[in-house]
């Protein structure tokens, strides 16, 4: 039986294709990896119970004129 050029060309295209699944499922699974051990420890608050309720907004100059500009 005599090989075609067709036959070889689907050949490599379907051994790129494998090449290109196993390099896209190796980073995927390292991405596993990498966020298994981020999502396993507790979260920590940022801020103490007295940084949570001080007053934060501020009606400044700038802020009074971007409502003004903006019609607010």
């Amino acid at each position: 039986m005599r090989k075609t050029q067709h036959d070889e060309s689907a050949r490599e295209a379907l051994d790129r294709r494998g090449f290109l699944r196993a390099v896209g499922g190796a980073g995927s699974l390292a991405a596993a990896v990498v966020v298994t051990p981020l999502a396993a420890g507790e979260a920590q608050a940022a801020e103490s119970a007295d940084e949570k309720v001080k007053a934060r907004y501020q009606e400044t100059a700038h802020v009074q004129a971007f409502y003004r500009t903006n019609r607010y």
